[in-house]
């Protein structure tokens, strides 16, 4: 793979002031060279722009300006050309075409981010932390991608790493001397580390709500009886008329999900259909989408119409949708409707009912009386997941399931030094918890694990 020169357009598909094309491989100075005479790019200095015509034998395909960027120097460590084209679609797709006719071959997806890792100029963190910086979409996922870009997580498991593997490498020294019985490694000490390595873990563990958080948004479920103004709080949140209000009950029959950014947060809101038995067959449907979001939500927020006589409804529906982790915020809708001593006993109702804990709020979605009371609510939601302790957020799913490898790992090699298991064995689980901590950062991994991390970049990247 690595004697191919490869290309691939770097920036978006679509018309704009200008294109990138990126060329990266052994040959790429030649590969370029044969379609633009304008200087000779062997005798050019490295991170040099150079202005010219990119030509097709003898036909000007565009005026561009080349940036060379010579091995190691550049991002795979290759030799590499960037070509700046005006950004017509059909340039880009000229260019390219050319570009293989010279001795080069379209990219693959991720391609110029894996030979960075395979030639060591990034990790597998920092790599997937790359495709985390492209996909960000606030300022916390950002933050935190260009941290683990910085090669937060690495240096974090790295120093772990390296004391379990002084210590596995006098183990190993013992089997060498098994038959003088003899012992290098000393198990108290080993036992402290193992303290030290699990107390990190589970801290990286436990950061992965937040960063769960922070990088796919928080799934906030708002739900109802028909009427109680589900719809009119959505459009309210995010100040345009996204859903359909009406009196008419049962006018939502789908969900409709936004995204509401919050101090840098983002939530996904997910406005339901109202809760009621129903005949209509399309409603019940609506209801039944509803319930199942509710079962994947963070949050959820449920409006109770204040002006509402009877409130057993609400609570046994509430109830029938709790589980433990779910933050519950209870909203009492349409203030502006009822006098304010109605609140504290609507409340007062809630709280003598329901034993699991929430938070209780008055507003007006129509005169958009105290919707800030509710955005401060799901904010700090966020920001109670995170630990003032751990600078390192962990937001990837493959992180989150080797740290958990990797914790298992650590309480049975535990677990073999307090029944003074053969040095053998101890051996073995020790291999296995370097192993499993060595997968994060890539010092350890196979082709399968390559090719589904890097599937999931852009052909350019």
């Amino acid at each position: 793979m690595n004697n191919d020169t490869i290309c691939a357009l770097a920036t978006a598909n679509g018309i704009g002031a200008l294109g990138i094309i990126r060329v990266s491989g052994n040959e790429a100075l030649p590969v370029v060279q044969k379609s633009f005479p304008a200087k000779n790019l062997d005798k050019q200095k490295s991170h040099t722009i150079h202005y010219g015509y990119f030509m097709d034998g003898e036909e000007a395909i565009d005026e561009v300006m080349l940036s060379i960027f010579l091995a190691p120097k550049s991002f795979t460590t290759e030799n590499s050309v960037e070509i700046a084209f005006h950004g017509s679609p059909h340039i880009g797709k000229r260019i390219l075409e050319t570009l293989i006719k010279n001795g080069a071959r379209m990219a693959k997806a991720g391609e110029f981010t894996l030979r960075a890792f395979i030639n060591g100029r990034i990790d597998l963190s920092q790599a997937e932390a790359i495709a985390d910086v492209i996909a960000s979409e606030n300022e916390a996922s950002r933050k935190v991608a260009i941290n683990q870009l910085k090669g937060g997580i690495t240096n974090e498991i790295s120093l772990l790493r390296t004391d379990l593997l002084n210590f596995v490498s006098l183990i190993e020294l013992e089997l060498d001397f098994a038959e003088e019985d003899v012992e290098f490694a000393d198990r108290s000490a080993l036992s402290s580390l193992l303290d030290k390595i699990e107390l990190k873990l589970n801290s990286l563990i436990e950061s992965f709500q937040y960063g769960n958080a922070i990088k796919n948004g928080t799934a906030v479920a708002i739900i109802g009886k028909p009427n109680a103004g589900k719809s009119t709080l959505l459009n309210a949140l995010l100040k345009e008329e996204r859903a359909i209000v009406s009196n008419i009950a049962g006018t939502t029959r789908d969900t409709i999900e936004e995204v509401l950014h919050i101090k840098g947060h983002a939530f996904r809101l997910i406005d339901t259909a109202g809760l009621r038995e129903t005949v209509d067959e399309i409603e019940a449907i609506g209801v039944k989408k509803a319930k199942e979001k509710v079962e994947n939500a963070n949050i959820l927020v449920y409006l109770t119409d204040a002006a509402t006589e009877d409130f057993s409804e609400d609570i046994e529906m509430i109830r029938s949708l709790l589980r433990d982790e779910l933050k519950l915020i209870i909203c009492a809708t349409k203030i502006d409707e009822v006098i304010p001593a109605k609140y504290e006993a609507v409340e007062d109702i809630f709280r003598n009912a329901i034993s699991h804990e929430f938070d209780f709020i008055k507003i007006s979605a129509v005169e958009n009386q105290n919707i800030q009371d509710l955005k401060n609510e799901l904010s700090s939601y966020v920001e109670h997941l995170k630990s003032e302790e751990n600078n390192v957020v962990i937001t990837n799913q493959r992180h989150f399931e080797a740290l958990k490898k990797s914790l298992d790992t650590v309480h049975k090699v535990k677990e073999a030094i307090s029944i003074q298991i053969s040095t053998e064995l101890l051996a073995y689980e020790l291999r296995n918890a370097l192993e499993h901590l060595g997968e994060i950062s890539g010092e350890v991994t196979n082709d399968e694990v390559l090719g589904n991390i890097f599937s999931k970049f852009c052909i350019g990247k």
